[in-house]
């Protein structure tokens, strides 16, 4: 896990989460990857995961 957040980035809310959701990810594109953390707990850094692996995830999850 990256512990360094990115400078600047534009974090996304999962849509499925609403406005008062305790338990969120948050998603935002990075330089090589595509960066998740924990909307509860940002200042723990993120995963940074490839790009070929989040279109697979995706696909995995939309199945």
């Amino acid at each position: 896990m990256n512990k360094a957040q990115p400078q600047p980035r534009h974090w996304r809310k999962s849509s499925f989460s609403g406005q008062t959701a305790p338990e969120c990810v948050e998603v935002a594109q990075l330089d090589d990857s595509v960066g998740t953390r924990d909307s509860k707990n940002r200042s723990r850094g993120h995963l940074a995961i490839s790009p070929v692996a989040w279109a697979a995830l995706m696909q995995s999850i939309k199945q």
